[in-house]
């Protein structure tokens, strides 16, 4: 995967950051290209020419969740949100607005440049992964080639995590997932007591999905331990 570089457009008002983590992405293999105000992060991150986005949350013009919000009316390209170190607030609201992964200010380079390989990962998975082609549950039918779902044949439009997120509960089925399994499997990463992306993403696929034509809900939460895709 790592052959190609992947362009990742860095959209950050802090020049000196943006020069250093751009240096620091160049090393790891990725081309960058920098730009210092919502307004041109917002048309750059549009134009269909990068494979993810670095997005700070203060910026001139256009703070970043307008950023976000925005781009998610056109655009699924990835996200990875910058936040205030201990600002839930922030990383929550991210979430919500559609970013894929976030990392509060100040970041250690190694762990941004593992963020980002993770989330592309999610975005384009191995073609071999030993997966069947559909996978139906009820109205929801899912794609794994094509990365695609819909309900009762109108497509839900799913950030490269929801995708994955939904994949893994379906796979189940009427079985509880662990949320350290989706975690691991998910996110790539262990989980931590205070990180609420799991939930938010959760969240955000119970909204898209809605309810069940019975007023059922299709992904409960078992307290303290998983979620499950229920089966009707």
């Amino acid at each position: 995967m790592w052959s190609v570089m992947n362009k990742v457009l860095i959209i950050d008002d802090d020049e000196e950051l943006c020069d250093l983590v751009s240096e620091y992405l160049t090393v790891e293999g990725f081309e960058t290209q920098c730009v210092h105000d919502g307004e041109t992060g917002l048309k750059s991150a549009g134009s269909g020419a990068y494979d993810l986005a670095i997005l700070d949350v203060m910026l001139p013009k256009m703070n970043g969740f307008d950023v976000l919000r925005n781009l998610r009316e056109s655009s699924d390209v990835p996200v990875l949100m910058l936040t205030a170190r201990g600002d839930d607030t922030e990383r929550i609201a991210g979430l919500e607005t559609g970013a894929d992964d976030y990392l509060p200010k100040p970041f250690n380079p190694r762990e941004l440049v593992a963020r980002l390989r993770a989330i592309l990962r999610r975005a384009s998975p191995d073609e071999n992964e030993d997966l069947p082609e559909k996978l139906q549950v009820g109205d929801l039918e899912i794609s794994s080639s094509a990365r695609s779902a819909k309900l009762n044949g109108d497509e839900v439009i799913l950030t490269s995590v929801e995708f994955d997120l939904l994949l893994a509960l379906v796979r189940e089925a009427g079985k509880i997932v662990k949320k350290e399994d989706l975690s691991e499997s998910v996110l790539e990463r262990s989980l931590s007591p205070y990180d609420r992306s799991l939930d938010m993403h959760i969240s955000n696929l119970r909204k898209k999905l809605g309810l069940r034509a019975n007023g059922g809900e299709r992904i409960k939460t078992v307290r303290s331990v998983g979620y499950i895709y229920t089966v009707e």
